[in-house]
């Protein structure tokens, strides 16, 4: 999945809930009672949801046939694909 890149304006409610738009929901096949593990970055919090799309995607990558990679390799490599995209997206450059 790669949702396009777009930025919409939020508010927060007294107890710091914030509403995801519609569009975003959907696009992010995010449901009532989905979770999301939130980070802070330098950037400010990014919200990843935990929903049943990106369970299935984190299954794929579990799955190890004969030959493959061994898993914390496959990982790492996952990994800096993920950053190397986030890069990309947000126009960042860095030294590694």
């Amino acid at each position: 999945m790669n949702p396009t890149p777009v930025s919409e304006t939020v508010w927060f409610s007294p107890k710091g809930q914030v509403l995801i738009p519609r569009r975003m929901r959907k696009e992010l096949h995010i449901e009532e009672g989905t979770r999301a593990i939130a980070t802070i970055t330098e950037e400010g919090i990014l919200l990843k949801p935990v929903t049943r799309h990106s369970i299935n995607r984190l299954r794929g990558i579990l799955r190890r046939k004969p030959g493959d990679k061994p898993f914390a390799q496959e990982w790492a490599d996952h990994k800096r694909e993920e950053l190397a995209l986030e890069e990309r997206k947000h126009g960042r450059i860095t030294g590694a």
